[in-house]
């Protein structure tokens, strides 16, 4: 009975701590977007806010407009853990202004990328062939499906924004004058399986793609330097622009991908927005995410168990000791 009388004491303690911390952050709702790099993400911030923040985290359907517009006039959700902020530059400029919402971090450390790819199985056997001099020199390599005095360039999807930018870089670089043609692939689906046909036959490939997604974790791609650095300014108000008719040689600029919150989370929960704040993830990293979740047809919640149980190094990393010994503790009950 002493030993009962005396540990009620240190029970009561643990359980003020716990509904303490859980009053401090209290409800936070996360925007689980309609993507799967988007929607894994947001489950992982879902189980780590709840088990190492004492949140009451609970996932709501969103989608890039239509969040920032809630956050902006509902204040609600508490956060958007995937939002590319070109979509709605204006709308957030505004809310971060007004203090109502917050550029907590980057979801991706270096940004969306976009580019001319081609495989890495092409640049170890010839390094000239990741800069755009190399690709050119070698046109020949790139046989073209339907014509054998033409060389091929896999496109933007016909339709798609990037088909405007890609079609002007295209122009600026002389490709059609070194005998490319310009291929539409027709769909996403079908571009994507053009690298995997020539991967699999070891074929020569170069083309449009961005990261990032499951292709470029499944395949290794290079990166062709265009030897010009970027030109924001130009890209912004030339390339994308559909009558641009100067348009000039320049790398597209990294996407910013941002995670977004209200001021009133920020402020009502500092310790569940620092770990906020100081989540990300790097393209390489998101590949090979993007890669399992499609090879296993996972879910955001299935994706999220299986990051948090093989990479602890990562997510240590962006949360507190304490923090980190709670959400393990939950991980075994998964």
């Amino acid at each position: 009975m002493k030993a009962l009388l005396a540990a009620i004491p240190l029970l009561m303690t643990t359980s003020f701590f716990q509904a303490q911390a859980a009053t401090s952050c209290g409800s936070v709702t996360i925007a689980d977007m309609n993507w799967n790099s988007a929607s894994f993400m947001a489950n992982v911030d879902r189980f780590i806010l709840q088990h190492g923040y004492g949140c009451d985290a609970e996932l709501v359907p969103g989608d890039s407009v239509p969040t920032t517009t809630s956050m902006l006039e509902k204040g609600k959700p508490d956060i958007a853990p995937e939002l590319w902020t070109n979509s709605s530059k204006k709308a957030l400029e505004k809310g971060v202004a007004e203090k109502r919402l917050r550029l907590a971090g980057r979801s991706l450390s270096d940004g969306g990328q976009e580019g001319f790819w081609v495989p890495e199985y092409m640049v170890k056997q010839d390094p000239s062939l990741a800069t755009i001099q190399g690709i050119i020199k070698n046109a020949k390599k790139f046989k073209h499906p339907e014509d054998p005095d033409l060389a091929a360039f896999y496109g933007c999807p016909a339709g798609w924004v990037c088909q405007i930018t890609t079609g002007h870089l295209f122009d600026a670089l002389k490709l059609k004058q070194a005998s490319f043609d310009m291929i539409d692939p027709g769909s996403g689906a079908a571009l994507a399986g053009s690298i995997a046909k020539a991967y699999e036959r070891k074929q020569p490939w170069f083309g449009y793609y961005w990261s990032p997604t499951a292709v470029l974790g499944k395949y290794k791609m290079v990166q062709v330097d265009f030897g010009s650095g970027i030109d924001a300014e130009h890209f912004r108000q030339c390339i994308t622009k559909e009558d641009c008719t100067t348009p000039k040689v320049t790398m597209f600029p990294p996407g910013p991908v941002f995670t977004i919150t209200t001021e009133a989370f920020a402020t009502r929960a500092p310790k569940a927005y620092q770990y906020v704040s100081q989540r990300s993830y790097t393209n390489q990293q998101m590949n090979g995410l993007l890669a399992w979740i499609e090879d296993n047809q996972a879910d955001g919640e299935e994706s999220m168990e299986y990051f948090l149980k093989q990479y602890p190094k990562i997510w240590k990393s962006w949360v507190s000791a304490e923090a980190a010994m709670s959400i393990e503790k939950a991980l075994k009950n998964l």
